[in-house]
């Protein structure tokens, strides 16, 4: 990829600077940054109620907020006179914060900021993010149209009922997807389906085989293609790699490691009848339902109220039934799917190409290939939308129609309770005298104070959406308009509200915070460790140490993202010491293997000790609290260790068969890069 301005630099191996007070406080405040990314929390302020209700009064006053209703200004009641706020520390917000405190002290100037954006030494983080974005568009708009969802259908039937096979069709399956279109949709869609199908399953007593095999081998299949994971990204440009070079010396550990993976998986990791039975006893759709037509997720309240109902019905028929109608009758875009497909198809063949006949890797940002693709997509996504906007918005109308008739269903029960409740402690001739504030009991005199079809959220009739009466200001009129493109382009809604778009403040603060360190010698300090670790232990050695290291970083330096970041710069540095003419030069057998084995590294290092190894642990975590599932963060690391242990050893030991096959100990030239 093209680096930028700073990209045909040589990395320094200067680490006199580590001394000075600055220097330290950048080490202390990465080490900080990383940990408030393992472990979230929230930091309390409290502001004055006064300067409070300044603030809203002024965004009212310009007509950003509405303005603070009668009880919010203490008229009624004593108020406190402070108000608390929650700030996050998150994933997101830490490396930002710590940046902004790196830059308040000078640590850190104008040069780490342009480095750690624009890009350095082979390393473009724009062109990074602009790439993943683009072609995350186009696998998560393929992922709305149900495709994947639908496919995992058609591989539950082919398994049938034998749990072994079925085991092994959906772990062939989600590797081979993967692989393909990355791991993230896999997971969105993946993981649901895999929740449903344990659930309708009266014999699989607990979904932990599936999920977590599910997860595993999402995160290795992800390690083929450059396009699968940024990881895989930052790793080509930091080397210049060619993707197809890259794919060609992975692909034997990665296949090797899937293959091997799946025996000890079925056989001692889960061997347990009541996690994979030998005959999985389904529950049975009835005909008529199997027959109805699916109705599309995507559209806003399309399938009424299916979480609420989920939630109460979480053990019983009912439950298990809205799970089964979830996985045996699937929505299927097939022109949106067919569509799709061949764009992704075109665009990493299109990339391999471009790629591939370049005179090197960075020649073209790759960047150029995929955001034209995701315009197409999108141009796709909304012509369709509107060519169907009358249906999809004849669909929401109908469907928030029945939820809120449900909701004010609900509603008449609670209240018919409480008057029942209250009969039972006044005599029936007496009078019973509402306290102020308290709500009336509706009669047949007066009318219902309670919820109504028009009062409760929004109707949504020919693509216009009906308030209650407000004034408008500008997040009513977002709000109105959000409405309105859900339920006229429902796919490029969803697929927009999926977008990991906090992977990009999150990676450009890191690019910077590593930078930081590059800039106070801390990354020559790693590469000078490292270097003697190598002397000492030779081809294997780096192997194993990188392997090894790789996986424990993603847990302790900002995710599988922040740990390929950070060793790229260390290997960088590496190689740097080694451009001194009087220091040994490294053999092109230990500095490929060194790299490829951080590929396995931090592609496996998702599924190891914690969710925030990587972005995608996080999101497979939430989908499945969202499907009552709760995975504790003990659990994720009891269950995950021996798979790590065994996926690392053999993807480690093939590697070094690989690469004591196919290279040699001549010196390793820099510009030699890539590959066989």
């Amino acid at each position: 990829m093209d680096s930028g301005d700073g990209s045909s630099e040589r990395p320094s191996t200067d680490t006199s600077q580590i001394r000075t007070w600055r220097s330290i406080v950048t080490l202390i405040v990465f080490v900080f940054a990383n940990i408030v990314v393992l472990f979230p929390f929230h930091i309390s302020v409290y502001l004055p109620r006064s300067l409070s209700h300044a603030i809203v009064d002024a965004l009212a006053a310009l007509r950003v907020v509405a303005p603070r209703r009668r009880h919010d200004r203490g008229d009624n009641a004593p108020a406190s006179r402070w108000v608390h706020l929650a700030l996050p520390m998150n994933f997101v917000t830490a490396p930002l914060i710590a940046d902004l405190f790196l830059l308040a002290i000078q640590a850190i100037g104008r040069s780490e900021v342009h480095d750690g954006t624009v890009g350095a030494n082979n390393i473009s983080p724009l062109d990074i993010m602009a790439f993943f974005l683009s072609l995350a568009y186009i696998a998560i708009s393929i992922d709305a149209s149900g495709l994947i969802r639908y496919l995992a259908f058609k591989v539950l039937q082919w398994g049938g009922k034998v749990g072994h096979r079925l085991f092994f069709y959906l772990y062939v399956f989600f590797f081979a997807l993967t692989a393909f279109i990355g791991n993230d949709p896999v997971i969105l869609s993946g993981t649901a389906f895999l929740a449903y199908m344990t659930r309708v399953s009266s014999n699989i007593v607990h979904p932990r085989a599936w999920i977590y095999t599910q997860f595993s081998v999402a995160n290795i299949g992800s390690a083929i293609l450059v396009s699968s994971n940024p990881t895989n990204l930052v790793l080509a440009g930091a080397f210049d790699i060619k993707f197809i070079n890259y794919t060609a010396n992975i692909i034997v550990p990665v296949v090797a490691t899937a293959v091997v993976l799946f025996p000890f998986l079925l056989y001692i990791v889960f061997a347990d009848e009541s996690l994979i039975p030998v005959s999985i006893k389904m529950h049975e759709l009835p005909e008529e339902v199997r027959n109805k037509k699916p109705v599309n997720p995507n559209i806003p309240n399309a399938r009424a109220n299916l979480a609420e109902q989920e939630s109460k019905h979480t053990d019983d028929e009912t439950g298990q039934f809205l799970s089964l109608e979830e996985i045996m009758n699937p929505f299927l875009d097939k022109s949106g799917a067919a569509f799709g497909g061949v764009i992704m198809a075109a665009t990493l063949i299109t990339l391999l190409a471009v790629n591939a006949s370049s005179p090197k890797s960075g020649e073209h940002p790759v960047f150029w290939i995929t955001l034209p693709a995701a315009v197409v997509m999108i141009c796709w996504d909304l012509a369709f939308g509107w060519y169907h906007r009358a249906e999809t918005r004849t669909i929401a109308r109908q469907a928030s129609e029945k939820l809120q008739l449900t909701l004010v269903e609900n509603n008449s029960e609670r209240e018919k309770d409480q008057e029942h409740d209250d009969s039972d402690q006044v005599e029936p001739d007496s009078i019973a005298v509402s306290e102020p504030g308290m709500k009336q009991t509706p009669s047949q005199d007066a009318p219902s104070q309670g919820p109504s079809a028009k009062n409760m959220e929004p109707v949504v009739e020919q693509g216009k959406t009906n308030y209650p009466s407000s004034p408008t200001t500008l997040v009513s009129l977002i709000e109105h308009a959000w409405g309105w493109a859900r339920v006229t382009f429902p796919t490029s809604a969803t697929v927009l509200t999926h977008l990991p778009l906090a992977l990009v403040p999150f990676a450009l603060c890191m690019f910077v915070l590593v930078q930081a360190l590059v800039s106070k010698g801390w990354v020559q300090v790693f590469a000078y460790g490292w270097d003697h670790w190598v002397t000492k232990t030779g081809t294997v050695g780096a192997v194993g140490g990188m392997g090894f290291l790789s996986v424990v970083l993603c847990n302790f330096a900002g995710t599988n993202i922040g740990t390929s970041i950070l060793l790229s710069r260390v290997i960088q540095a590496w190689q740097a010491i080694h451009d001194d003419p009087t220091v040994p030069q490294i053999s092109n057998r230990t500095f490929w293997a060194t790299v490829y084995s951080m590929a396995l590294g931090v592609n496996f290092g998702a599924f190891s000790a914690a969710f925030s190894a990587s972005l995608a642990g996080l999101l497979w975590r939430d989908i499945l609290a969202r499907k009552h599932i709760r995975v504790s963060r003990l659990d994720f690391a009891r269950v995950n260790l021996p798979i790590i242990a065994i996926a690392m050893t053999v993807g480690c030991v093939v590697l070094i068969g690989q690469v004591y096959i196919i290279r040699d100990n001549s010196p390793y030239l820099k510009r030699s890069a890539d590959g066989i």
